[in-house]
């Protein structure tokens, strides 16, 4: 028990030159998975600076306050998830391909790290609550902007858009994503179903003409 206590203190502090790069991905990691769970408000950098093995003073080497370490993990994210879609649609040629790809790697990145969509969607509470915050997150939704632009782009150049709809498919395709970050994300099956429907619905499967009055 001792022992085990030793390696511990031995962690805190502020971590050696060849660790920083592994010690900041465990920061961000740790503090994605806690402002996902208690929000912006109840972490604490103390909290954060514990479960990764490290002083507060050390946290402060990497992160010069909480909102900056905030910040810092909403871009890891919005760079993880816009580099899987971008991956996803690369060599994909219509709008609609492109989509239900989108649609299939955030199914499996909600199964594979549940925290990212829990993050994503607490991102928006705290933005409400935090006008500073609001403010700061605003200019750095480019990559959310460009990615989605370039869809449909694509839709347009196919003939599956009308250049006069842009703004209702961007529309579309936010209220999509959004409702499958906070409505089904906590519960893998419930979003995998929501996703078939989303996919029956783009191939004209799920809704039918009504039935002719008798």
């Amino acid at each position: 028990m001792n022992a085990g206590r030793k390696v511990v203190e031995k962690r805190l502090g502020r971590p050696p030159a060849t660790d920083s790069g592994d010690t900041k991905r465990r920061i961000l990691d740790i503090a994605r998975e806690m402002f996902s769970v208690h929000g912006y408000e109840v972490t604490t950098n103390r909290d954060i600076a514990t479960a990764a093995g490290i002083t507060s003073g050390a946290l402060y080497h990497y992160f010069g306050s909480k909102l900056d370490l905030y910040l810092a993990v909403h871009e890891d994210v919005q760079a993880g998830v816009y580099e899987s879609f971008s991956n996803a649609t690369m060599n994909l040629e219509t709008f609609t391909e492109m989509f239900l790809a989108v649609l299939e790697v955030a199914h499996d990145m909600n199964e594979n790290d549940p925290s990212v969509a829990r993050f994503v969607g607490a991102v928006r509470v705290d933005a409400q609550r935090h006008p500073e915050m609001a403010a700061a997150l605003s200019p750095r939704s480019t990559q959310r902007e460009v990615f989605f632009t370039r869809l449909i782009d694509v839709g347009v150049k196919t003939g599956e858009i009308d250049e006069q709809q842009r703004s209702f498919a961007l529309a579309f395709l936010l209220t999509v994503l959004v409702g499958l970050t906070d409505a089904v994300s906590a519960d893998n099956a419930q979003h995998k179903q929501a996703i078939e429907a989303i996919k029956m619905v783009m191939t004209g499967d799920l809704l039918r003409s009504p039935l002719p009055h008798a």
